[in-house]
């Protein structure tokens, strides 16, 4: 018996060592696998990539088209490990036979994910009739800490299969992606944050069946039959937020990466436009918004626009910002970042703002220093026609407060 042990050993050793040929060239991991996180004991699907390059590993997830490759990797025999240094995040897995990875992906912020892949194979088409159900939905029967009456839901639909997402004032869930079977639709998302798993079923009297989660369950309805029923809309970003007092400058004081204080009376700013962005790298919403900014600066920076982004971390991150570093690198940013402190001291130092509860959240001010207006939150490009809408907003309020005249000098 001893014996058959050990030769059992000899030939699971053999086989592991040939698997190390495939696995350092990078032929063995590479391409897509369908994965799965465990979060709060439910699994979420998605689809992760893998590639090899010159001995580096990358794994890439996805937000729709948008495409998230991790910083770092390396393999070591049947073993991965990849960092994407921006979301703080590392996932860890070992290869089981050819086809099958094991691990759990962890985060700044609470337990690991369980994380689960076999390779990707293409889903069967549904053999059963699909509705067609795209375009612009409402949700009422919504649990919004933020005191929202409805949120939107917007859905588009291909022979592909089924995108989605929810759009609440702080912003939305991501593309939710997925396919019909069994009557409904089966829709999730990971892409490094806000796992989330959405089932859509099709009712008789043409409403949407939504549950979130495995435990959130809702009703979607058109615009046009919420409003014939005098359902309340969705809640207007422009308005959610506004200042105490509007004849007041903002006024922020707090220090850069490099521990040098920034504030709104410096040189720098002085009749400047500037919008005033409170964010953070831990915020998914903010990571949507983000490349938009960046690239909004580049254009207008030289017509007199700035922008200040008031970021609150954890406590480990204003020690030692990585993850902000990293978050900046990504986009590309080039404005102004300030270090404000912690998550939790935001209501107190954003002393000047009403009803702010939404990250990100964005205060525009002319060049006199007055707040003209404040948008809350962000969509993401899975919101489609409103994310353009948001973004023409930004857009037009600050072509339009460039074009102020300095009335008011600080």
């Amino acid at each position: 018996m001893r014996y058959e042990r050990k030769c059992a050993r000899a030939v699971f050793g053999a086989a592991s060592a040939l698997l190390l040929v495939p696995l350092v060239s990078g032929q063995t991991l590479a391409g897509r696998w369908q994965g799965t996180v465990k979060v709060n004991g439910l699994e979420i699907p998605f689809q992760i990539e893998l590639k090899n390059d010159s001995g580096n590993l990358q794994a890439t997830l996805f937000n729709g088209e948008e495409r998230f490759t991790s910083t770092s990797g390396r393999l070591a025999g049947e073993s991965l490990v990849v960092k994407w240094d921006y979301f703080a995040s590392t996932l860890k897995a070992v290869l089981r036979g050819n086809d099958e990875l094991d691990g759990e992906y962890t985060r700044t912020r609470g337990e690991p994910y369980a994380f689960h892949a076999r390779r990707f194979t293409a889903a069967r088409p549904a053999l059963e009739s699909i509705p067609y159900i795209a375009g612009l939905w409402e949700i009422h029967d919504v649990a919004s800490s933020k005191g929202e009456a409805a949120w939107q839901f917007i859905v588009r639909q291909s022979d592909a299969g089924l995108s989605a997402a929810i759009l609440r004032v702080d912003g939305d869930t991501g593309t939710l992606s997925g396919t019909f079977m069994n009557g409904k639709f089966t829709l999730s998302h990971f892409s490094g944050l806000r796992p989330a798993l959405l089932e859509v079923t099709p009712q008789p009297d043409g409403t949407l069946k939504l549950v979130l989660n495995a435990k959130n369950t809702m009703t979607a309805v058109r615009p046009a039959e919420a409003r014939a029923k005098n359902l309340p809309e969705p809640a207007d970003p422009s308005k959610h937020t506004s200042v105490k007092d509007a004849s007041q400058p903002f006024h922020f004081s707090f220090p850069d990466l490099d521990g040098k204080l920034v504030s709104d009376t410096d040189a720098r700013f002085h009749n400047k436009v500037v919008l005033i962005n409170i964010t953070g790298s831990w915020c998914p919403n903010c990571h949507d918004e983000a490349p938009f900014l960046a690239e909004l600066y580049r254009k207008y920076r030289a017509q007199g626009l700035e922008i200040v982004g008031l970021s609150f971390e954890e406590a480990d991150q204003l020690k030692n910002p990585t993850r902000l570093r990293a978050f900046l690198a990504r986009y590309g940013i080039e404005y102004t970042v300030l270090l404000c402190g912690t998550t939790d001291e935001a209501k107190q130092k954003l002393s000047q703002a009403e009803n702010w509860d939404a990250w990100p959240t964005t205060f525009f001010a002319g060049r006199d220093g007055r707040v003209r207006k404040v948008h809350a939150g962000f969509p993401s490009k899975a919101s489609g026609d409103l994310y353009t809408k948001a973004a023409k907003e930004f857009t037009d309020e600050v072509e339009r407060l460039l074009a102020e005249n300095a009335l008011t000098l600080r």
